[in-house]
């Protein structure tokens, strides 16, 4: 069987799906604030058997704005308040202005670096997003995708208000 062994995961999109989301950038740790129900959502994805991966633009560093180390603070927050049962944070570091990169979403590159490292089956998980770009990278790599929130207003055959409603709908599609 092809997917024997394999793992299934979930990639999240961090600044608008796991935190409340602060104008342009989200990077200052006494600021960073859970969406409430995240904690919540990711217990019940990590019991399901799926493992938890971040994969966000961080732009800012690229532009000067912040430091990888603020984007590091943030995650340790973000861990801290959901037990640590996140297994994995990639980040790009670019932004469109200033370089280019196949790791910033759209482009799929953190989704294909997270899939080979944990040995992941793309048509057994999913990527939650709260933006087309979060969606487009998903299907590169053929990842089931769902819209959370209310950000962007396209047309998308999963789309659920946040991202407690997103995993259950997730766990409802399991055989």
């Amino acid at each position: 069987m092809e997917n024997e062994g394999k793992s299934k995961a979930v990639f999240l999109d961090r600044d608008g799906v796991l935190n409340v989301e602060r104008g342009d950038y989200t990077y200052l740790v006494n600021e960073f604030e859970v969406i409430a129900g995240v904690p919540e959502a990711l217990k019940l994805l990590k019991d399901a058997g799926y493992l938890l991966i971040v994969v966000t633009n961080q732009g800012g560093i690229a532009k000067g704005i912040y430091t990888k180390d603020a984007v590091f603070a943030c995650h340790e927050k973000l861990q801290q308040a959901c037990g640590n049962c996140i297994d994995a944070l990639y980040y790009a570091p670019s932004h469109p202005s200033v370089s280019e990169s196949l790791s910033r979403k759209p482009d799929s590159l953190m989704l294909e670096k997270a899939i080979a490292r944990f040995n992941i089956a793309p048509e057994n998980s999913w990527l939650i997003g709260d933006r087309k770009r979060d969606l487009e990278a998903a299907s590169k790599v053929n990842v089931k995708s769902i819209l959370a929130g209310h950000e962007e207003t396209f047309p998308h055959p999963f789309r659920e208000n946040d991202l407690l409603a997103a995993a259950k709908y997730i766990l409802s599609q399991e055989k």
